[in-house]
């Protein structure tokens, strides 16, 4: 795919249009901006109505409820919701990885009977993959999965930072299926665990905003059917290094802070020269970084898994993001408050989620160790 024939043919006309919607839901009331509105920003009702316009399971076939329409134009789409501060938490991990890895290692049935959910935003879904000891290094899971010789599973074990689950409807998890061997990667599965469930512990974890975004799941003894199996038993480690090229390259990785970013913008004054100056160094590095992710939109739409790349994304957006904060509180020079102006606001949330742009979807160390390995293997 020519990437230039693509983004100029998509662009313009469905930025106009989510434009439009933004605003009008904007001047009713319908939201408020926020940073991070992908984690916080849980609003079942907003995600069913960018679903009934399509925007949401854009990439989902028609026979599954979905648009059938192209990663690119995905792109734009939520390009447009993290920079406007929308709202979009409750259908996003859903529509981001959980429907291609459905599309891409799903049964039959198992797409029929969960994208149509993701496509209408419907039906929540959340991720199983950190655990108190295994954040960025998966590999070293314990939740562990048990086949029993009548075919279904028995899972044990505890997730952490699980974000949403105290509202979501289903669980995409990853387990170890296989005794821990010499080589962590190999013996890992992946399991669509319906919630609520019996065995199945939902805490929330309140942080600092005094929200609680994240949760601990803890599974105890609980019975799966054979079919909650997603792909190949033992591949789960392949399966989900092929999601996170989508969770990590995505424009959430460098427009989570945008929506401060554009209320700072909007404030300064012409003899704001030097924070003028630090504004316009900051909106260049995010037209690189944009660049690099709507690259990459375009590889995922040709097939490819472009991991290292999405790892470089992830890693220099993370950066991005938090000098984005800094910047801003430096030159705004008070504390912020919550209920203050809109750039106080945008601040004050901003300041709290600051810490985690370098650790969810993978610690910077991690990802910078894993570009080095693919640089050192050419």
């Amino acid at each position: 795919m020519a990437l230039d024939a693509a983004w100029r043919g998509a662009v313009a006309e469905l930025r106009a249009e989510v434009r439009s919607f933004l605003a009008e839901e904007r001047e009713r009331g319908g939201y408020r901006p926020m940073v991070d509105g992908w984690v916080q920003g849980v609003d079942p009702e907003f995600s069913r109505r960018l679903a009934s316009r399509g925007w949401v399971g854009m990439v989902v076939p028609r026979e599954y409820g979905g648009a059938g329409s192209t990663a690119l134009r995905r792109w734009v789409v939520t390009d447009e919701l993290l920079a406007a501060g929308a709202p979009v938490a409750a259908h996003w991990i859903g529509d981001r990885q959980v429907a291609p890895s459905l599309l891409r290692h799903g049964t039959e049935e198992q797409r029929r009977k969960f994208l149509p959910g993701i496509a209408s935003a419907e039906l929540i879904f959340c991720l199983g993959m950190s655990e108190p000891d295994a954040g960025s290094d998966l590999a070293a899971v314990r939740t562990r999965a048990e086949r029993h010789p009548d075919g279904r599973w028995v899972l044990n074990g505890t997730k952490l930072w699980t974000s949403h689950a105290q509202v979501a409807g289903a669980i995409l998890l990853l387990a170890r299926s296989s005794p821990l061997g010499e080589r962590r990667h190999v013996g890992l599965s992946q399991f669509l665990v319906e919630l609520p469930r019996d065995g199945v512990s939902i805490r929330p974890i309140q942080t600092i905003d005094g929200k609680a975004h994240f949760n601990e799941v803890v599974f105890d003894d609980v019975a799966l059917p054979e079919d909650a199996l997603l792909g190949t038993e033992g591949e789960g480690w392949r399966q989900v290094t092929m999601e996170l090229a989508y969770e990590r390259s995505g424009p959430e990785r460098i427009s989570s802070s945008v929506p401060l970013l554009l209320a700072w913008g909007d404030s300064l004054r012409a003899e704001d020269q030097s924070a003028r100056e630090e504004y316009a160094a900051l909106i260049a590095r995010l037209v690189m970084l944009r660049r690099m992710s709507v690259e990459i939109a375009a590889e995922l739409e040709e097939g490819s898994v472009p991991e290292t790349r999405a790892a470089m994304v992830k890693a220099l957006g993370g950066e991005f993001e938090q000098r984005v904060v800094e910047s801003v509180s430096r030159f705004f020079g008070a504390v912020p408050s919550f209920s203050g102006t809109e750039l106080e606001t945008q601040l004050a949330h901003g300041l709290t989620h600051a810490p985690t742009f370098g650790v969810r979807g993978g610690a910077t160390d991690i990802l910078l160790g894993i570009v080095a390995k693919s640089v050192g293997a050419r």
